[in-house]
């Protein structure tokens, strides 16, 4: 396999200002805000020849829809999900399970919904 199998992730959000500023409270990073026509997304940084995808949070009323029960499950990679598990409640998510060991050799993860309603893990390996 040549790269990894995904490439690029898009999360819907009911509210772009609200997502921007739930993802940037909780991760500590900036998001770059395009309108589309009828879509508008809030890219994620992509660092070039770093391991791991980007993607975008995308506000688009027809084809996006949040969802807490259904769909895929996102995994953010982190130092140690504890840090970012702290943020998410101040900033207007919900812990949906806390910091969880999966295997000694995977490490660790944790789920929460955020703050358009979406389940989002994270996963680190401390």
């Amino acid at each position: 396999m040549e790269q990894n199998p995904i490439g690029w992730v898009e999360i819907p959000v009911t509210d772009m200002d609200r997502a921007k500023a739930f993802y940037e409270t909780v991760f500590r990073l900036e998001i770059e805000v395009h309108p589309f026509g009828d879509l508008v997304m809030g890219w994620l940084p992509y660092a070039q020849g770093k391991e791991g995808a980007s993607g975008s949070l995308v506000l688009h009323r027809e084809a996006y829809k949040t969802s807490e029960t259904h769909g895929p499950v996102i995994y953010f990679s982190r130092v140690d999900v504890q840090q970012e598990l702290e943020r998410v409640e101040a900033a207007g998510g919900h812990i949906l399970q806390p910091k969880t060991r999966i295997s000694e050799d995977i490490g660790f993860m944790a789920l929460f919904r955020d703050s358009e309603g979406n389940r989002i893990a994270l996963h680190s390996r401390v």
